[in-house]
């Protein structure tokens, strides 16, 4: 299954997060944009649905390991760097 091409508009709506609702809410939006039910996208991150289901509710106490388990499946990456750092400053 090839990704579907995402427009700079929703290019856009990627980046910073400061809550586990953003995460969850991003996580969600992925695994829909490639077209897959929360069944399928657990299943493939080797979690339980209901994880993934609190996942993208923004459950604050999900267990870290399998959040990155899930963000990877999904081809998304997550970056941690010091706020004088940040490469996105500017843009």
């Amino acid at each position: 299954m090839t990704a579907p091409t995402v427009s700079s508009a929703q290019q856009a709506e990627y980046g910073k997060v400061s809550t586990s609702k953003e995460i969850g809410r991003l996580i969600a939006r992925k695994r829909k944009e490639i077209g897959l039910k929360q069944e399928i996208a657990a299943g493939l991150s080797d979690v339980g649905t209901k994880f993934l289901s609190q996942l993208e509710n923004g459950k604050e106490t999900a267990e870290i390991g399998k959040a990155l388990q899930v963000l990877s499946k999904l081809g998304l990456e997550l970056y941690i760097f010091p706020r004088s750092a940040n490469p996105l400053k500017g843009k």
